[in-house]
């Protein structure tokens, strides 16, 4: 009751003037309060829904098409990482940036000034993170990354269901339930996404992948649970593309993963208050999911073991990279 008083004394008395002041105190003190959160997300729905903006948002054929040239232009980058006149990683282009993955830390930035980036109908958020684990392998890596039935384990308490569809030695097809809860809603979206493994040599190797279907559910939780048509919902995430580098070298594994994101546009109504909140919540996003993996490949079993986490080995069944002592040429 108190917490609801607090979100009530926030977001009914001149919800504009409170929203500027909450912003200032987000700057000052970090966003770090429960409470203060909780103000932020009340007073934008109340906005957002009295703005009308919050009605479906289906996917243009012209916001496709954005998505589809901006894919191009980052694989053409990701390609130019595979010729001798570029360094596979970008860390290598600067020693004190390597130095800070080898001291344990996550770097963690948009790809571009602009970003999320604004397309017709649409924002492509686009982000890099990086990392070194210290003390493993390729192969620990890879069990983890293919691991896919692990991922309600690995990845919670977002991933909440995961499992492998079909699995090749290059390419497996997989499936993951996401639900994001927080105090004044709960969306969640049923998602599969196909994965590529290319190797470059015995120590570097690297994956793309992207989603292949999503769908959001509508009233998730309760008694009218339906899950809608694909590209069809609040627009929250349209579609998912990440190229990820892997270098095993120093004695550990460098990561370093660009995640590309496409959603529905924000309103130019909210957009100087929305913005920075979306990149916080990018950079965290991509922040966490680098420090899980870490973790999760410093337990990764050795061939033929079970993990104790969920019941089943994290190397895929016909994964000839996960099931053979190191990769070859």
């Amino acid at each position: 009751m108190k917490t609801a008083s607090r979100i009530e004394a926030c977001v009914l008395p001149s919800l504009n003037k409170t929203l500027r002041g909450v912003l200032v105190t987000q700057i000052e003190w970090g966003f770090d309060s429960p409470i203060l959160r909780a103000c932020v997300w009340a007073s934008l729905l109340l906005m957002f829904l009295s703005s009308g903006a919050a009605r479906a948002a289906d996917v243009k054929a012209e916001t496709l098409k954005a998505w589809s040239d901006y894919l191009a232009a980052a694989n053409a980058q990701m390609q130019q990482r595979m010729s001798a006149a570029h360094p596979f990683l970008s860390a290598d282009e600067d020693p004190a940036h390597a130095a800070k993955l080898r001291s344990g830390e996550i770097l963690v930035f948009p790809a571009a000034q602009h970003i999320p980036k604004r397309v017709p109908s649409g924002l492509i958020h686009d982000w890099y993170g990086e990392v070194f684990i210290p003390d493993v392998t390729l192969l620990n890596v890879l069990k983890v990354l293919r691991g896919y039935g692990c991922y309600k384990e690995v990845f919670k308490p977002v991933v909440v269901d995961s499992r492998v569809i079909t699995s090749s030695e290059s390419q497996d097809q997989f499936y993951m339930l996401l639900v994001n809860e927080s105090l004044i809603s709960k969306t969640a979206l049923d998602m599969d996404f196909r994965s590529s493994y290319f190797r470059v040599d015995d120590r570097r190797a690297y994956k793309i992948s992207q989603s292949t279907r999503i769908q959001e559910f509508a009233g998730y939780g309760t008694d009218h649970q339906r899950m809608l048509p694909p590209d069809q919902g609040t627009g929250l995430i349209w579609r998912v593309y990440d190229i990820t580098r892997f270098e095993e070298r120093d004695g550990g594994v460098y990561i370093e993963v660009e995640e590309i994101v496409l959603s529905r546009d924000i309103p130019a109504s909210l957009r100087w208050i929305v913005d920075p909140i979306v990149r916080r919540v990018s950079r965290g996003s991509v922040t966490t999911t680098l420090r899980q993996i870490r973790d999760a490949a410093g337990l990764a079993p050795k061939r033929g073991e079970r993990s104790a986490e969920c019941g089943r080995s994290f190397a895929g069944p016909t994964c000839a990279w996960c099931n053979s002592a190191s990769p070859s040429r």
